[in-house]
């Protein structure tokens, strides 16, 4: 698993990288009362808003960690957005991707370095 420093995850898989945000977000927005997942056939490139998060507190763009086309959307999310609370780095996935370039997961931070990286804020 990699994070960015705008607390989303990303975990490939051959050459689908599902992405969802961090635990440290999740734990931030509050409450999760309203998620909206893209579509698959949406192409995003790195650093696209391509899902939103809203809780009690507010509204958040998620951000494509990777380039790539949308093949599915977690649909499961919209009745139940209170999934991204409980299990944020699991069954709260917003989206899978089927990346660009698997190679640029590499330049992203390993849970060690998200760990050191949550130590600064």
């Amino acid at each position: 698993m990699r994070f960015t420093k705008d607390h989303e995850w990303v975990r490939l898989e051959g050459d689908i990288a599902t992405v969802g945000i961090s635990k440290h977000a999740a734990d931030a927005l509050g409450d999760v009362v309203f998620v909206e997942t893209p579509d698959a056939g949406k192409t995003v490139s790195v650093g696209d808003s391509f899902a939103v998060v809203e809780s009690v507190k507010a509204a958040s763009d998620v951000y494509a960690p990777v380039a790539g086309e949308v093949v599915e959307g977690n649909a499961a999310l919209a009745s139940a957005p209170e999934t991204v609370n409980a299990d944020p780095e699991g069954e709260g996935w917003f989206a899978k991707i089927k990346v660009a370039d698997a190679s640029a997961i590499d330049a992203l931070m390993d849970r060690a370095a998200y760990d050191q990286y949550l130590t600064t804020l």
